[in-house]
């Protein structure tokens, strides 16, 4: 059973993501936790008691989350009948990063699916500010943003975007060899280089425990010439190759981080056409949580 976390606004954008989700585990056992979070404004009258007027807001608030969650179930069961997915609905006074953490410890979350937000003009950027914080926060479990408007279509060409100057434990990798497995995609490894040069012997090293890892998952290794900026260059190579899904792991001078803090200028063109899967850096605490979960396993009566 895989337990997949999916906050939710209720807004068309998020409902799309929810879909996604969906469509992508529709044959695999899920519980599905819908997220929603929320924390009313406080007027401050002074002709009111603060106390009074702040429990007023909050019932209120309280309220229309649940209905927006109930609501949003019904039609979810009504236009998604599936034996293999289970439905639970979270709904919590808190900020949406908070909750997301303590909801992946609480529900034993494998994978968050939340959808970004588009915007037009100058105003455009890499992905909306909630999926940024979400991603630049949870450090124990991947993230997987889904595009405003996009339909779900299998993921059979998955590019993952690296530098082989870290290397990636198996446990980091398992998100990536797993959606390979389930929908038999290619796994295109693509290396960014301002200039093209040979790789260093730390670099060859990580390559091949990179493959080693991937194992039977049919893969390739892409490098590319940068392009102004990582996240152009990422976009061009997507569109070419027909990229279905971009990975990145997310670690101090990787490339999700040049990403989200490369220049809203050079970042306009990458929107994330695409879903994009980041994956935190875990190292040893993976397996101790493994091990941990094997030793503690309960056998049903």
């Amino acid at each position: 059973m895989k337990n997949i976390l999916i906050p939710t606004d209720f807004s068309d954008n998020s409902c799309n993501a929810i879909k996604y989700a969906i469509s992508m585990f529709w044959d695999q056992e899920c519980t599905f936790y819908l997220l929603n979070t929320y924390t009313p404004a406080i007027a401050g009258s002074r002709f009111m008691a603060a106390s009074f007027e702040e429990s007023m807001l909050t019932n209120s608030a309280a309220k229309y989350s649940q209905k927006g969650l109930d609501d949003l179930l019904a039609r979810v069961k009504n236009d998604f009948v599936n034996e293999h997915h289970h439905f639970e609905t979270i709904s919590s006074f808190s900020l949406l990063v908070d909750e997301i953490i303590e909801s992946i410890s609480a529900y034993d979350i494998e994978l968050v699916i939340m959808g970004t937000t588009g915007a037009t003009g100058m105003e455009e950027v890499f992905m909306g500010s909630n999926t940024v914080r979400v991603i630049k926060s949870v450090k124990d479990c991947p993230v997987l943003a889904i595009p405003q408007n996009f339909e779900f279509q299998k993921p059979t060409e998955i590019a993952f975007a690296t530098d082989f100057t870290r290397f990636y434990t198996k446990s980091e990798l398992r998100p990536l060899v797993e959606l390979a497995g389930i929908f038999d995609a290619t796994v295109r490894i693509v290396h960014v280089q301002y200039e093209i040069k040979t790789l260093s012997e730390l670099q060859l090293f990580n390559l091949g425990m990179l493959r080693k890892y991937l194992g039977e998952v049919e893969h390739y290794v892409h490098t590319v010439s940068e392009l102004n900026s990582v996240s152009k260059t990422l976009e061009v190579f997507s569109r070419e190759m027909d990229i279905h899904l971009l990975a990145m792991l997310n670690y101090q001078h990787s490339y999700m981080e040049q990403l989200v803090r490369e220049p809203v200028v050079k970042r306009v063109a990458f929107h994330t056409q695409i879903p994009l899967l980041v994956i935190p850096e875990l190292g040893m605490t993976s397996h101790l949580k493994e091990s941990s979960k094997r030793e503690n396993v309960v056998v049903p009566n």
